[in-house]
């Protein structure tokens, strides 16, 4: 089956595979219908209409969402999906009612954009963590990389469909053949087959909602690693990841595009998210923290360059870029969330991962809508690569503070790690455990001399000596060859970061000084 498909040939990951594929699909429908609708029928070319939608449905996601990965660790996240699948599928349907009977307007659509953004909530944190008990650990990276190129690949083939049909039956008629498709994943999960599950074990304290969330978030305080990966997405999410916005507003304001032009700018733009996809579902290790932040640096570029493009097929083409780095960076910072934190914490951690993701949401929306109404949307475009470019600067400043990492890329040579040595009392202790290192083999090494044949062992107690006083050094350097799999830009070996500790400058386990704890550690 290869690689890039391993994960399929477990029967309850490719039954949920296919049934997600279906599902997804029409949510892009739905999504790029809802936009028309607003943007097209209901206001006369409002973007800020549009973020005020995108809003609603994403402000539940700051209350809901952790309240949703503490049930996820504790219930069966199998039934807690069944229910939030079966919300949205009535939700399509309540809102192909209003459309088809002639009562929508803003103010009901903004309703049902807020009680699905609510349905919403509840299922994603046990959607994405429930794919970890459909395969074994060692298959979670490809398997979160199939899931993301599912969600992708059916962001190709719904806007296209989207717009045939807007133009064929109606908008509402999407609607309806949205909620139809929910059927797929709620079939699925009757057909999965509970022997060959995977589960993670669940918390074995015995506690509340909000005792299970603050125990999440006192976990993430212990885990600089993880919160350098929430702030770098978050930012990105915030000011880059309002493409159903800019896309519909560069289409009309700017292009003046009809329906089938901006069905068009969805599939391309999912072209490269695609990509993306495929580029992490072949990944059989933990991305690295410097995969999050180099990602965020491509798109960044990307942003910028499809901002000034001049014509409408150069803006359509320029989308691919801007999608590949988009899903490249979410889908390496998903991996790296669930790969790095302690199975029956995963759901809290999501959760709390994808509040920060979604919740900023809303204000980027509004922000995007507003900027795009005020100055034009090109601006609204462009106001995503200044984000990406604030984000990743701030995270290559705050991850060498925190860590005290400097890394330097040299041409055709070892990728170089130097460490910032220990505290000073620290130090002066290491000298203290240098001396004594030095003085014991020398005197072990006396009776050699008189031994005669044994005279190479002052020798051995000599380079001994040599090389704990070396340890003991201020600086301590590491040369490690740039395509080792275990290091990462931020200097957090992907051991380490499973374990949760960012040891990048220890290289053995004797007598030598460890410099002073990191953030990142775990203590439990």
């Amino acid at each position: 089956m290869g690689r890039t498909f391993a994960s399929l040939k477990f029967y309850n990951y490719r039954v949920w595979f296919f049934a997600a594929l279906i599902a997804n699909t029409g949510t892009w429908m739905q999504r790029i219908a809802q936009n028309w609708l607003v943007i097209n029928d209901l206001t006369d070319n409002s973007a800020s209409a549009v973020g005020l939608i995108t809003a609603l449905q994403f402000v539940p996601v700051i209350f809901v969402m952790p309240v949703a990965g503490s049930l996820a660790d504790r219930f069966d996240k199998r039934k807690i999906v069944f229910v939030t699948q079966l919300g949205q599928m009535l939700s399509a349907f309540g809102l192909a009612a209003l459309i088809l009977t002639g009562t929508a307007n803003l103010g009901n659509v903004c309703l049902f954009a807020f009680i699905l953004g609510i349905v919403a909530a509840f299922d994603s944190p046990p959607r994405l963590t429930f794919i970890s008990e459909l395969v074994p650990p060692r298959s979670l990276p490809n398997a979160i990389g199939l899931n993301s190129m599912s969600f992708n690949i059916a962001r190709l083939i719904g806007p296209a469909l989207a717009g045939a049909l807007i133009a064929a039956v109606g908008t509402g008629w999407v609607f309806v053949i949205n909620g139809a498709m929910f059927l797929a994943t709620l079939v699925a999960l009757l057909l999965m087959r509970p022997k060959e599950f995977h589960p993670a074990p669940q918390s074995e304290q015995k506690e509340g909602t909000v005792e299970g969330i603050v125990h999440g978030l006192k976990y993430l305080r212990r885990r600089s690693d993880l919160m350098l990966i929430f702030v770098v997405v978050g930012i990105a999410s915030c000011t880059a990841m309002n493409n159903n916005l800019t896309t519909a507003a560069m289409s009309t304001s700017v292009f003046d595009k009809g329906a089938g032009e901006f069905g068009v700018v969805g599939s391309v733009l999912a072209i490269g998210s695609l990509s993306g996809a495929l580029h992490g579902a072949r990944r059989t290790a933990q991305p690295r923290v410097r995969s999050v932040v180099g990602a965020g640096c491509g798109l960044a570029i990307a942003m910028a360059i499809n901002a000034l493009a001049p014509s409408f097929w150069l803006y359509t083409v320029t989308l691919i870029p801007v999608g590949y780095f988009m899903i490249v960076m979410l889908t390496a910072a998903n991996t790296a969330v669930q790969m790095s934190t302690a199975p029956d914490m995963r759901g809290r951690v999501v959760s709390l991962y994808q509040t920060v993701v979604q919740g900023v949401v809303p204000v980027g929306a509004l922000l995007t809508g507003w900027i795009s109404d005020g100055f034009g949307a090109r601006w609204g475009v462009g106001m995503g690569a200044i984000g990406c470019a604030v984000a990743v600067v701030g995270a290559l400043i705050w991850g060498r503070h925190k860590w005290d990492v400097e890394i330097h890329y040299r041409i055709r040579e070892p990728l170089h790690l130097e460490i910032l040595g220990p505290l000073e009392h620290e130090q002066e202790q290491a000298e203290e455990e240098a001396a004594t290192t030095a003085s014991a083999p020398a005197e072990e090494a006396a009776p050699a001399e008189k031994a005669g044949p044994e005279l190479g062992r002052e020798r051995a107690a000599s380079q001994q000596a040599e090389h704990a006083a070396e340890k003991a050094s201020k600086k301590k350097t590491v040369e490690i060859p740039e395509n080792m799999d275990n290091v990462n830009g931020m200097g957090i070996t992907e051991e380490s970061a499973a374990a949760g500790t960012c040891d990048a400058g220890s290289a053995s386990e004797d007598a030598a000084p460890k410099s002073r704890k990191t953030e990142g550690e775990i203590d439990e």
